[in-house]
């Protein structure tokens, strides 16, 4: 039997690596002769650079940046195999998690970083990428990505804007300056959320309080957006403000939508072509995939169901195994079997506290069922 274990990491307690490698092991014990393949995915978010690194055989590469608040800091992007396709995950460096709670201001925070990794990967001779646009901790709509790349911002006075508090000042955009080898490259940008640039449903309303705007922030970060967004169609470009998508990352999708030769997808459906995995899985008996919680949320397009609708187009037994599951009835409609770890004597405590354990003996058990087969 040929099985191929390709879960999500289970935040909280492993990453992706960790778990497919427990499964596969685990199966080894139990059945030596199965032919199994550890190939971790991520959906597009947090651990999606390291995934695609390793299962392309690539490597990483070492530079300083900028962080939201305009600090240099240590940072990487990688390389994808033999292909030569970049991938940048801008959460390295324009990522919520690298200012700390009290520093956490969207009129202030700006993607600079993100536009200076995409620069040095130009002079490596990068040309392919692909973009990771989760978890940031900006709403600037891609000024400071612009900014780094050469694009300047003017207001009425010709005074330069830098951050997006100023945007509802902006009157010109000089683009002139901006890196021309951006028109021979192309960029896809990894995406999992459908958000208007503005608006109710908008990259501020939605998104803006985590990043540590206020309810009157979230209206100024809005009203920044949507003259931002009047200026850039005002130009000739795209008319950014209800396009799908365009609000990711506090509207960072709206400027690679806007400014370059870009395409959104699914972050997941990314991360499954770079790896071939239709090709992997062509020949397969089953998949196991799984994730830290499934609930009615995974079907909307997590790793998870990405993983079953390639596996489903193979006609290949797709196994579910998360931590905890919720809205069993509806996943198992879609799954061809589901289990969790915690269920039974195994509490959430328990799994957190002795993960791998847990996870092993949840996988003997499923395996048990496979000794006729």
């Amino acid at each position: 039997m040929k099985i191929i274990v390709s879960p999500d990491s289970f935040k909280g307690s492993l990453d992706a690596e960790t778990v497919a490698e427990t499964i596969c092991s685990t199966i080894k014990q139990v059945h030596p002769t199965f032919n199994v393949t550890a190939l971790p995915v991520a959906d597009g978010g947090e651990g999606t650079l390291e995934s695609l690194v390793k299962a392309t055989n690539g490597h990483f590469i070492h530079t300083t940046a900028q962080n939201p608040l305009q600090q240099n800091i240590e940072t990487y992007y990688g390389v994808l195999g033999l292909e030569q396709r970049y991938m940048i995950e801008m959460a390295k460096v324009s990522g919520l998690p690298l200012i700390h709670q009290h520093e956490r201001n969207p009129l202030l925070t700006t993607t600079y970083g993100t536009g200076e990794l995409i620069r040095h990967a130009l002079d490596q001779g990068a040309r392919d990428f692909i973009i990771g646009i989760g978890g940031s901790a900006t709403n600037d709509g891609g000024l400071g990505m612009l900014r780094a790349l050469g694009m300047k911002f003017y207001d009425a006075m010709q005074h330069e804007i830098t951050v997006p508090r100023d945007l509802h000042l902006l009157s010109s955009i000089d683009d002139r300056a901006f890196d021309t080898r951006i028109a021979e490259c192309h960029f896809t940008i990894a995406c999992d959320v459908d958000n208007p640039f503005v608006g109710p449903n908008g990259a501020s309303a939605v998104f803006g309080p985590q990043k540590g705007a206020t309810e009157e922030m979230v209206k100024q970060l809005d009203a920044n957006l949507t003259h931002f967004a009047d200026v850039i169609a005002a130009s000739g470009r795209i008319k950014l403000h209800t396009v799908a998508g365009a609000g990711a990352a506090g509207g960072l999708g709206g400027a690679f939508l806007a400014f370059f030769p870009a395409t959104l997808q699914s972050g997941i459906d990314v991360v499954l072509d770079a790896i071939h995995f239709d090709d992997i899985i062509s020949d397969a008996d089953m998949v196991i995939t799984g994730e830290g919680k499934s609930d009615i949320q995974t079907l909307a397009g997590k790793a998870a169901m990405g993983i079953l609708k390639r596996a489903k187009k193979h006609d290949v037994r797709t196994i579910l195994l998360s931590a905890i599951i919720e809205d069993r009835k509806e996943l198992a409609q879609h799954f061809s079997e589901i289990y969790a770890i915690v269920e039974g004597d195994v509490t959430a405590t328990m799994s957190l506290n002795h993960p791998v354990e847990h996870l092993s003996n949840k996988v003997r058990e499923i395996m048990e069922i496979f000794k006729g087969e």
